[in-house]
Parts: C-alpha cells; sequence; structure tokens
C-alpha cells in the first residue's frame, strides 16, 4: 500500500506545473476564505467587469477606442443600474412593509386553519398535536423578530459600506475594464515561466466564468420579469416584491427554487385558499421553475450542465459553506474549476517521456 501511494505521488507531483497550480489554488481559496469580507468589493467589480467585458468588446471592434468604448458602458450600465433601483427600490420596500403589517393576520388565519384540522381528520391529527406546532411556530416567530431587529441595528453599518461601494465599486469596474491588459500582464509577470498547465486552465475557465456571468444576470432578470407579470397578471398580493425573491432564487441552483416557492405559495393561499386560483397561480409558477430548469438553464449555461446535479448541490453547500454568498453564487464555476484541473492534470504530458499519463 505504501509503495502504491509513492508511485502515485511520484506520478502526479513530479511535474512542477502541476505543483505550481496546486499552490496558486491553495493561496486563492485560502485568501478569499480569510479575507472574504475586506475583498467583498473587488468581488463585485469582478463579477460586473466580466459582465460588461462583452459589451465593451463589440464596440472596440466598431473601432472605438478601448478608454472610449469602456467609458461607454460603464456610463450607461450605471444610468440604467440607477434608474431601475429608483424603480424597484421603493415599490419592493412599501410591499415589503405591508406584507409585514398583514402578517399578524396571516398568522391567525393559519391558526384557524391548524385548529380546523382535527376535525377534518380525527384521528390522524390530535388537538394535541396541534398545540404543540402552533407553540413551536409562535418560538420561531419571535426569534426571527429578534434577528430582524438586529439586523437593522446593524444595517445602519452596512449602510456606511454600501455607500462606500458605490463609490468604489464603478471606479474599480472602470478600471479593470479600461486597464485589463496591463494589469493581465502585471499578474502574469508574478507567476513562473513554465505555466503551460495554468495557462490551459485559466483559457478555459476564462470564457466560462464570463459565460457563466452574463447567463446568471439573464436568467435573474428573465425569470424575475416573467414571475413578476404572472403575479400581477393573476392579482397576487405583493407581485413585485415576490417576483424579486424568485428571480433571486435562481443564484442557488435547485436549492433556491425549493426555497422561494414557500412564500408565493403561503401568499397564494392566505389570499384565495384553497380555491380554483390558488391551483391555477401554482400551475403557473411551476410551468415558469420548469421552462428555467429544462429550457434557459441548458440555453445559457450549456457547459455548466455538463455536471451532474448531484455535483452542482454538492458544490453550492460545500463552497457557500466556506466563502458565504460569494461561495454560492461562483459554485458552478468553482466545481468547473476542478473538473478543469483533474482533467488538466491527469491528462497533462510528462516533458521527458512527452507521453500522456
Amino acid at each position: 500500500m505504501l509503495d502504491w501511494l509513492k508511485k502515485w505521488y511520484a506520478n502526479k507531483f513530479s511535474d512542477p506545473q502541476v505543483v505550481t497550480l496546486f499552490l496558486l489554488l491553495l493561496f486563492g481559496f485560502m485568501a478569499i476564505y480569510w479575507l472574504s469580507g475586506i475583498l467583498a468589493p473587488v468581488m463585485v467589480a469582478i463579477v460586473f467587469a466580466y459582465l460588461l467585458e462583452w459589451p465593451v468588446i463589440h464596440l472596440s471592434r466598431l473601432g472605438l477606442s478601448r478608454s472610449a468604448s469602456t467609458v461607454m458602458v460603464v456610463a450607461g450600465f450605471v444610468g440604467l443600474a440607477t434608474l431601475t433601483l429608483m424603480w424597484i427600490i421603493p415599490i419592493v420596500w412599501y410591499q415589503g412593509r405591508n406584507l409585514l403589517r398583514d402578517l399578524p393576520q396571516m398568522i391567525d388565519q393559519g391558526k384557524n386553519y391548524l385548529l380546523a384540522l382535527p376535525e377534518s381528520f380525527p384521528g390522524v391529527v390530535s388537538v394535541e398535536q396541534i398545540t404543540i406546532l402552533m407553540h413551536s411556530v409562535d418560538e420561531r416567530l419571535m426569534a426571527f423578530g429578534r434577528d430582524m431587529l438586529q439586523m437593522s441595528l446593524a444595517s445602519i453599518v452596512d449602510l456606511v459600506a454600501l455607500l462606500i461601494y458605490l463609490v468604489l465599486v464603478p471606479l474599480m469596474v472602470f478600471f479593470m475594464l479600461k486597464d485589463k491588459a496591463q494589469l493581465t500582464s502585471s499578474f502574469v509577470q508574478i507567476l513562473p515561466a513554465e505555466r503551460r498547465l495554468i495557462s490551459q486552465v485559466w483559457h478555459e475557465m476564462n470564457a466560462q466564468i464570463m459565460n457563466y456571468i452574463r447567463g446568471k444576470i439573464l436568467e435573474i432578470l428573465i425569470v424575475g420579469a416573467l414571475s413578476y407579470a404572472v403575479f400581477a397578471i393573476f392579482g397576487l398580493n405583493y407581485p413585485l416584491l415576490l417576483g424579486v425573491l424568485v428571480g433571486l432564487s435562481v443564484l442557488i441552483p435547485y436549492i433556491g427554487a425549493a426555497v422561494v416557492t414557500l412564500p408565493v405559495a403561503l401568499v397564494a393561499f392566505f389570499q384565495w385558499g384553497p380555491t380554483a386560483d390558488f391551483g391555477y397561480l401554482m400551475l403557473a409558477y411551476g410551468v415558469i421553475q420548469a421552462l428555467d430548469g429544462n429550457l434557459l438553464v441548458p440555453l445559457l449555461f450549456s457547459e455548466a450542465v455538463d455536471l451532474n446535479p448531484v455535483f452542482i448541490i454538492i458544490a453550492v453547500l460545500f463552497f457557500g459553506g466556506l466563502f458565504g454568498f460569494w461561495g454560492i453564487f461562483f459554485a458552478i464555476p468553482l466545481a468547473s474549476l476542478v473538473k478543469a484541473t483533474v482533467k488538466a492534470w491527469s491528462a497533462r504530458t510528462h516533458p521527458q517521456s512527452g507521453a500522456v499519463d
């Protein structure tokens, strides 16, 4: 057994490029893990830089300079984002406030439904079980209220950080796009001269990350807008708030769709009860989720869907546990990075023999 391990180690780690790639990935993961709070605005800037790289490239191909293209794209994006947020945030805030105002009435209505269960299902559901369940729900609601109060107090500090991000992030995005060649060459100079394996993984991942970020933003916008339109057509309460939640839920593959279904179903149930309107709305919502999973995701993430759903869920849980929100957002690219690294590592060529492992 020990001899086999020695042979495996000598075979897989005899190439210095493998060690370099391993150390680079290790230091990168450690930096993000330990400095995630400090690097948060940098990560946001990188996401937007990847998102805006596509229009900058196309404007440059039309004859504009890189600087002029960057100014036009960043200015247009900031203006459009500002106008959109000025329209969405007040409405979402208003609907969220109404939801909190109506929440006690919805809770009382839910308790009445629960108290009627022992009469509807005698011998299956008892009054004691309903009482214990209601007591547990009350305790969880009180804990949720305390957490929301603590979050509101902490949001004052977060508001100051947000104002700083609103200045820093657009500046970093602008210079990342404008000086992309210089920044890339500066980073490359740090790497060793023999970096074929690193270059192979990087070229594969660079295109995947760009496509992933662009596709994920498009998926959020399409799913959120379609959900809002369906909720508004049916006359569901808080349509924009729920539409935003459904759109943001696609950030977490598979898990997000399951979690956001609960508030949509609860709001619809408390508004209409067990009626045909409730059934039609949930059917339409199910069609949206089915189209997202079976049409939109394969169309936008043709390479990412090569990963088995089990691997994607494991990646969400693992990287989300390590890096929080950014681990969840980049779970699929990180899983693809692991896959690309293993592929390049296993198929590398020995410089001496020229044979492929």
